[in-house]
């Protein structure tokens, strides 16, 4: 039985007729590595691409720190690994010390539920009093300050229902019922605030140094995630489902994620920003 192949539309002409430059794609890769933290990968990539300029190990190392220091609820750390590389940050950073310090309160009360010091809690307290106290006379600082002080009167047992927070745990648990626990806090306890407050920081540090705060990778996948989707919308002459050629033909789970094409905050665009 004879086999149908579909005729090239004028989309992929177009596309057979574009020119990629090697060096720029090589120069997005570079960029990319660096600015979302990976030395090691960074280095090995530069010899493989023969770029001259080696990235700046130490540098990057001193971010990936940083950030797992937060990943793992070292806050204390973090925060003395911040000033250490940025002594100016965090005074000039109101918004992004507090964001810090909410956390840190966040996980010494989480600390206080896991631990049967009864000392714990005030403990909590009084890093509360003493460090986010100053911010609660402005909003939306006394708000979000107000809701994690909230914590404090979760049920005990709901805390025990929560997913571990560390890879190497076996603990199983039913998401669900966390978040039915902890109802409207759950967004506090839930380990992308951790993911969050350290993108945050990276790019924070990167903006100090005069370096972009954002992969510009990132930029061109929700870039072409919303071009595509305005070209669905307006009814323009291009396939259903555009193929990066990332994975195996016929992958389009794959190929979805890779196209920016999922409902996360990254595939959106409003204007001239992005979402």
């Amino acid at each position: 039985m004879a086999t149908t192949t579909a005729l090239p539309t004028a989309f992929d002409r177009l596309v057979d007729r574009t020119d990629l430059s090697k060096s720029d794609m090589n120069n997005l890769i570079m960029e990319y590595l660096i600015t979302e933290g990976y030395p090691s990968a960074a280095e090995k990539f530069a010899r493989e691409a023969n770029i001259e300029q080696q990235p700046d190990h130490n540098s990057i190392q001193q971010r990936v720190n940083i950030r797992e220091s937060i990943h793992r609820g070292d806050l204390q750390q973090a925060i003395d690994l911040i000033n250490d590389l940025e002594p100016e940050l965090l005074d000039n950073d109101k918004k992004l010390h507090f964001s810090l310090l909410r956390l840190q309160l966040v996980e010494l009360i989480r600390a206080s539920f896991a631990t049967t010091d009864t000392s714990a809690v005030a403990k909590a307290i009084e890093f509360a009093k003493e460090n986010l106290a100053p911010y609660a006379t402005e909003n939306p600082f006394k708000n979000d300050l107000e809701r994690a002080m909230a914590l404090l009167i979760v049920p005990r047992e709901a805390w025990s229902t929560q997913a571990p927070l560390q890879p190497s745990s076996s603990a199983s648990t039913n998401p669900q019922s966390t978040q039915n626990q902890f109802g409207a806090l759950y967004e506090l306890v839930d380990p992308s605030l951790r993911r969050k407050v350290a993108r945050d920081v990276n790019e924070a540090i990167l903006q100090s140094q005069d370096a972009e705060r954002e992969a510009q990778l990132r930029e061109l996948a929700r870039t072409r995630a919303w071009a595509e989707q305005q070209a669905h919308d307006t009814k323009a002459d291009v396939p259903a489902h555009i193929c990066l050629g990332l994975h195996e033909e016929g992958d389009a789970d794959h190929d979805d994620a890779a196209n920016g094409s999922s409902n996360g905050q990254d595939a959106k665009m409003a204007g001239n920003g992005a979402g």
